[in-house]
């Protein structure tokens, strides 16, 4: 009998009921704030902006938590994208630290909201483990946890390849290093959570409602935002740009500066426990050193949880078919005994990096933003949602990303459409292999 074919949804989404916006209501003429993105960073803007009793206007061209918010692995991760060696040799030590506590601190972040606003979406502290695919990097793996015990008292544990296997049931890596401040989740659950709590402190959400156009206008002895949406006009005192990967035409000058990357998951029917057990004995959030990487989990219910860069294309219907072929013949390489588990689920999503692969949060063009957050956006995007509402209002926050230069495409080679993904994943599957 031919296996039923995986649906082609996030599993996560079939756990909770799609939060609604007010879309039946006119948008009010003004605002204090219009937050473009009903995603991690706008909902968590939105909370803390409207907790000061300011009129926000939350935006969100598709479903409220439609993008990557919702589509993510569930994985509240310590650290960047770039790790605290690369860190200390480009941005030198003072920033370096910074960037670092600050991933940290969005960890607690996430906590503290999930406990005030009493969110249920499986948070635990089940610390994450990444895996060294080759011997060199195993090298580096202690020379970080070097680095973060001297400097920042942080205490990470590198696993040597002969007691992996208490970690992980699988012989493809060469080690691990094991940090247990990271998390796991419910990402769907944590953004209705977050709708909840935004619009329980005044906040008002509207779905279906692009933003087409941004001005500036003068009106009176202030200055104003008139944002021309599908659903009419706002105008607006600030605004705050919480768009990621899906940074668009409203905002061009963000746009050259994101590059939008395709990330892909399946997810297994249940396993037993015994197999549960087998594949992650800690039930850790797991991904590997490579940059064309794989990251794995276990979902609440033990489900595998796999995903990848299978194409760096934004998912389209024939993206994710042919990913989640690429994803079951990875995550068999690394479980074979996960042979015969059936895929249930497959879907894509869309990354944002920038051309340095840091987040990046401040001022452009008299705009607030928060983007860049290249896989790590649960946490991050939280925590920068957070202190951008604080810089809203004045508040002098200590952000180390605000103060970063945010590049633009080498040589200007991408002003609109990102035609050179394909040599870019060419490039790192270089890197891959010969580093």
């Amino acid at each position: 009998m031919q296996p039923l074919p995986p649906k082609e949804i996030s599993f996560w989404m079939e756990t909770v009921a799609a939060p609604t916006a007010i879309t039946s209501l006119p948008l009010p003429e003004t605002a204090d704030v219009a937050v473009i993105g009903a995603g991690f960073t706008g909902l968590s803007a939105a909370r803390a902006l409207a907790k000061r009793s300011l009129k926000v206007v939350v935006l969100e061209a598709e479903s409220l938590g439609w993008g990557a918010s919702s589509r993510n692995g569930g994985m509240v991760l310590t650290g960047l994208k770039l790790g605290i060696g690369d860190l200390l040799a480009k941005y030198g030590r003072e920033t370096a630290l910074k960037m670092y506590t600050a991933s940290m601190a969005a960890i607690n972040c996430v906590e503290q909201i999930i406990q005030e606003d009493r969110i249920g979406c499986d948070f635990f502290r089940s610390g994450h483990l990444e895996l060294a695919c080759k011997p060199a990097h195993l090298k580096g793996f202690f020379q970080s946890a070097e680095v973060l015990a001297r400097e920042l008292n942080h205490k990470v544990r590198v696993i040597p390849r002969n007691e992996l296997h208490h970690e992980i049931g699988s012989s493809f890596d060469h080690g691990g290093l094991l940090d247990e401040a990271s998390a796991g989740l419910n990402p769907a659950r944590y953004v209705a959570g977050l709708v909840r709590a935004a619009e329980s402190a005044g906040a008002s959400l509207y779905d279906q409602t692009r933003v087409e156009k941004i001005e500036r206008e003068a009106k009176g002895s202030g200055k104003m935002f008139r944002l021309s949406t599908s659903r009419g006009i706002l105008r607006a005192r600030e605004v705050f740009v919480a768009t990621s990967g899906y940074t668009g035409d409203a905002t061009p000058t963000l746009r050259k500066k994101i590059v939008p990357i395709g990330s892909y998951i399946i997810v297994t029917e249940p396993l037993s426990e015994d197999v549960a057990r087998d594949v992650s004995p800690g039930n850790r959030m797991m991904f590997d050193s490579k940059n064309f990487l794989y990251y794995f989990r276990l979902t609440p219910d033990r489900r595998m949880l796999f995903g990848g860069r299978a194409a760096f294309f934004p998912e389209t219907a024939k993206t994710v078919q042919k990913s989640a072929e690429i994803l079951r013949q990875g995550m068999i390489r690394v479980f074979p005994q996960l042979r015969d588990a059936r895929v249930a689920y497959a879907w894509g999503g869309t990354l944002d990096f920038a051309f340095d692969l840091l987040p990046h949060a401040g001022q452009l063009d008299g705009l607030y933003f928060a983007l860049g957050y290249a896989g790590h956006g649960v946490a991050m995007a939280t925590y920068l949602g957070m202190k951008m509402a604080n810089s809203i209002c004045g508040e002098r926050e200590e952000n180390p990303f605000a103060e970063l230069p945010f590049p633009d495409a080498p040589l200007g080679i991408y002003r609109r459409t990102p035609w050179f993904l394909p040599f870019v994943g060419a490039w790192y599957k270089f890197l891959d292999w010969v580093n």
